[in-house]
């Protein structure tokens, strides 16, 4: 490891050389109060900014042992010094002048969810920071007196008001811990009750636009219904009411733009700890939970689709089911069982999004069209089945069919964003009504050790066009797989693109970075055509907990990256056609 004197000396000497001589500054550097690793040099200042990280012995930095013992506190003092971070990088972004990127100093953006992200990681007792820094030149000349006043003045400054306990709102990073806490038990209180969902009294559960996660200023904050709701006692808060969703099948009704769908999505959004002023802190839902919707033209690979769809008319099997061109309906079927696959205990659905003929048909319509001529079972024959054989419970949005009131357990009527329980109510109107069919013969849980084809890909061409197999890379990594984002719509491999659009419960465009990391991984080094999703999604999860972002990554780790849930590690294996 060479000093920072050293660096200061390399620096002075590349001055004024062409950019592509800012390389020989890669390696570690011993500063006063932390060591800095220059990781990776962008090619010249209009290309991506550098990639550095710093790293402090986190008995150094002061912070109470207590603070990252468990995992829930540790993600949330991560995400508060990145914040915190963030905030002192801005007072100096662009303050060292120069061309293209030149002067920018970036860290992650985060946003209303407590993610973990690699740009700050408490690993073997050490705090590691990951940013950006856009190294200093006029034209493609070098600069090297403003990236001295960067490395020696600035990062200094930010890293040593945000990194360490005695320079930092000790109430504030407190609260942050404390609130992290007080969540992880309302979730573990969700098992031990058997609750789907927690939605405590006086959320904000509206957000202030379509493009914005903040809340919305005056609107109706949450009021449980009496019959629904509970008190738990939190460790840091004290007591806490709520309406508590049992397990089970539930129904949200009412007029249109009264609140269903904003109630659904903050507990879609409540499989993740949010930070203090959300509105929806104590918006807890079972982890495992999955958004479910139609996705036409999605690929699904042989899925066992025979609980919903049979008999189809081209004779195509639905035990083992392949197309590169789902529907609607195939396409909410495959998504049903491939979240049975991941684990999920939880199903969401909103009827707006979902494939009408999938859901429900009525009886008007089976009289016209015979069931011997419908290959379609709908999901209502199902909901019921599924919680009672398979333990997973439903929360659904309808507004046009009355026939799921016949299998709800519990029915919410939203009221100018008011929840109201007219449970009681609807079950009574229902006695006066013929009861559609409510289950369908034949409930099977889909096969198990379902395999993906083994990817199979041609050998890089090289520069001259000739065509070379693969090389590994130092780090015994393949690196020839070019992976690109594309914010939450999509991210590619090669050429190769997923579709990730429709994973409703994607929270962050760094959770995208991360998928098309880890799927790469997957790929290349795990799926082989006999290991089954669950295993290989086990093993990128495990290998990730163990290693840690270096096993994904060929040279370094780069900022902008933040752990998924396994659930969409299964949505991406899934919908790759490669």
């Amino acid at each position: 490891m060479k000093s920072s004197a050293e660096l200061r000396t390399l620096l002075r000497s590349v001055d004024h050389k062409s950019y592509p001589a800012y390389k020989s500054l890669a390696g570690m550097y011993q500063f006063p109060s932390f060591y800095l690793s220059i990781d990776h040099v962008q090619g010249d200042p209009f290309a991506s900014p550098s990639a550095l990280h710093a790293e402090i012995p986190m008995a150094r930095t002061g912070f109470p042992q207590e603070y990252y013992q468990r995992d829930c506190s540790r993600i949330a003092l991560q995400d508060f010094l990145t914040r915190q971070l963030s905030r002192q990088f801005e007072q100096y972004n662009f303050k060292a002048k120069g061309s293209g990127k030149s002067g920018l100093i970036s860290i992650s953006r985060c946003g209303q969810e407590v993610l973990e992200r690699s740009a700050c990681q408490i690993r073997e007792n050490r705090l590691i920071v990951r940013f950006h820094v856009g190294f200093p030149a006029f034209g493609r000349t070098i600069n090297a007196g403003e990236l001295e006043k960067i490395l020696f003045d600035f990062l200094p400054r930010c890293i040593d008001d945000s990194l360490f306990y005695a320079r930092t709102d000790k109430k504030k990073v407190q609260e942050a811990v404390f609130l992290a806490e007080d969540q992880e038990a309302v979730r573990q209180l969700l098992a031990e009750n058997h609750l789907a969902a927690f939605v405590a009294d006086g959320s904000v559960l509206p957000r202030k636009s379509g493009v914005s996660e903040l809340p919305l200023a005056g609107s109706v904050p949450f009021a449980s219904p009496q019959s629904l709701r509970q008190t738990f006692s939190l460790p840091h808060r004290g007591d806490i009411s709520g309406m508590a969703i049992p397990q089970g099948i539930t129904l949200i009704v009412g007029g249109g733009y009264h609140g269903k769908s904003t109630l659904l999505e903050a507990i879609q959004s409540g499989v993740y700890n949010h930070i203090a002023g959300d509105g929806r802190e104590f918006v807890i839902t079972d982890h495992t939970a999955v958004k479910l919707r139609a996705e036409d033209g999605r690929s699904v690979r042989n899925v066992d689709i025979s609980l919903f769809i049979n008999d189809l008319p081209n004779k195509k099997d639905t035990v083992s089911f392949t197309t590169e061109d789902a529907s609607g309906s195939t396409s909410q079927a495959a998504g049903v069982i491939e979240s049975m696959e991941a684990g999920s205990r939880l199903f969401l659905i909103d009827e707006d999004t979902s494939a009408t003929n999938f859901m429900v048909r009525d009886d008007f319509m089976q009289e016209v069209i015979s069931r011997k001529k419908e290959p379609i079972t709908p999901f209502i024959e199902r909901v019921g089945d599924l919680y009672r054989q398979a333990g997973i419970s439903t929360i659904m949005v309808a507004g046009s069919s009355g026939a799921f009131f016949y299998v709800a357990d519990h029915i919410l009527q939203m009221d100018c964003y008011r929840t109201l329980d007219i449970t009681d109510r609807v079950k009574e109107l229902c006695k006066t009504h013929s009861a559609p069919r409510l289950q369908a013969p034949g409930f099977a849980l889909p096969r198990e050790g379902r395999t993906l084809p083994k990817f199979k890909r041609s050998a890089a061409p090289s520069r001259r066009g000739s065509q070379n197999p693969r090389a590994l890379d130092r780090g015994g990594k393949y690196e020839h797989m070019k992976v690109k984002a594309s914010g939450l719509e999509s991210f590619s491999l090669d050429r190769e693109t997923v579709n990730v659009r429709y994973l409703e419960q994607l929270a962050d465009t760094e959770q995208v970075n991360a998928l098309a990391y880890l799927l790469r991984f997957a790929l290349e080094q795990v799926q082989d055509g006999q290991r089954s999703v669950q295993e290989t999604a086990q093993i990128i999860m495990d290998t990730l907990d163990r290693q840690g972002w270096e096993a994904f990554c060929s040279s370094y780790v780069p900022c902008g990256l933040a752990v998924p849930r396994v659930q969409e590690v299964f949505a991406c294996l899934n919908r790759f056609r490669g």
